[in-house]
């Protein structure tokens, strides 16, 4: 038992991760704490991606003489970090308009409270 919890520790953080993310998103009132509730969730399913897509004893996908080409279980495949690096782009271009709106919504309405927000839009 002791061995299945340190063998897939990556998992557990990754879950931790995604909890308290989850938790920000759904139970804060505040729009900046939801804000960073949905990059803490979003980091975590990055990350779950890059762990599952790596491999122990295995290398870049570059050539190597030592290793051959024939032999391609010794290399990772790059096609999962490519696309978790897009989603990097994605999600700080999201995490800046939302920054954004932000601004905006308090500049206009003096809060970020979501109950408050409420009141003051009817």
């Amino acid at each position: 038992m002791l061995d299945f919890l340190l063998g897939h520790y990556a998992y557990w953080f990754i879950l931790a991760l995604l909890t308290i993310g989850l938790y920000g998103m759904i139970m804060k009132r505040n729009l900046v704490k939801k804000l960073v509730g949905m990059t803490i969730l979003q980091s975590a399913i990055i990350l779950f991606w890059v762990v599952i897509a790596s491999k122990w004893n295995a290398t870049v996908p570059v050539i190597v003489p030592e290793i051959p080409c024939s032999q391609a279980a010794n290399y990772i495949n790059p096609l999962p970090h490519t696309l978790m690096l897009t989603a990097i782009v994605v999600g700080v271009a999201t995490l800046g308009v939302a920054l954004a709106l932000l601004i905006i919504i308090y500049r206009n309405y003096k809060t970020l409270e979501e109950n408050v927000l409420i009141d003051r839009m009817k």
